[in-house]
């Protein structure tokens, strides 16, 4: 029988997905991982099998626990105003959709498990975008179909909600609470004015 295991592993895929939140994959090095989690190297590589083995598994609790119920809030939300005040204001969104961002730069175009994992989850952020969409359509829109118009509403959705967590990542970096405070003044810019149209 094997001796048990000498730390959480919970805690430290939390921890290192806050650290692979904060910089790239290829910037931080087993060493800085050792240092930052606590715990010894031959224990991560017995746990992982590699630092890849930890960052997937760090990927995934970040997917799972941060990404996942910002998109349910998302698809409660009610309309791309509220939508856009959830995403952009809610604790715990700045980890995930951060993490959630470097894996699309720059670990999904060179690991095919990386980019299935978010597609599905960019998959799901559209749908709950596109029922945050619905409540935006003009009636009788002649010239699109609804259908048309609401997939087109939830891609910009989406895709402001990434630019601007990125727009804020890098002017946060070392700037304190700027970038934060800035994507929150843009975002409820851009809600006041979809609700006023």
């Amino acid at each position: 029988m094997g001796r048990p295991r000498g730390f959480d592993e919970a805690a430290v895929v939390r921890s290192a997905a806050e650290l692979f939140a904060t910089r790239s994959y290829d910037g931080i090095s087993m060493d800085e991982l050792v240092t930052h989690l606590g715990v010894h190297r031959n224990s991560l590589y017995k746990t992982f099998g590699s630092k890849r083995g930890l960052y997937q598994a760090a990927l995934t609790w970040s997917l799972e626990h941060e990404v996942a119920p910002l998109i349910g809030r998302l698809q409660r939300s009610g309309d791309i105003a509220a939508a856009l005040r959830v995403a952009l204001t809610e604790p715990g969104a700045e980890t995930g959709l951060n993490l959630l961002l470097l894996a699309a730069v720059e670990r999904a175009p060179v690991d095919g498990e990386v980019a299935e994992q978010l597609d599905k989850v960019l998959a799901a952020f559209d749908e709950a975008a596109l029922q945050a969409a619905d409540a935006n359509l003009p009636a009788g829109d002649a010239d699109r179909t609804a259908d048309g118009a609401k997939a087109d509403l939830a891609f910009a959705l989406t895709a402001t909600i990434l630019g601007l967590r990125l727009r804020a990542r890098a002017a946060g970096s070392g700037a304190g609470d700027g970038g934060a405070t800035d994507i929150r003044r843009a975002g409820a810019a851009l809600a006041h004015h979809l609700t006023q149209s």
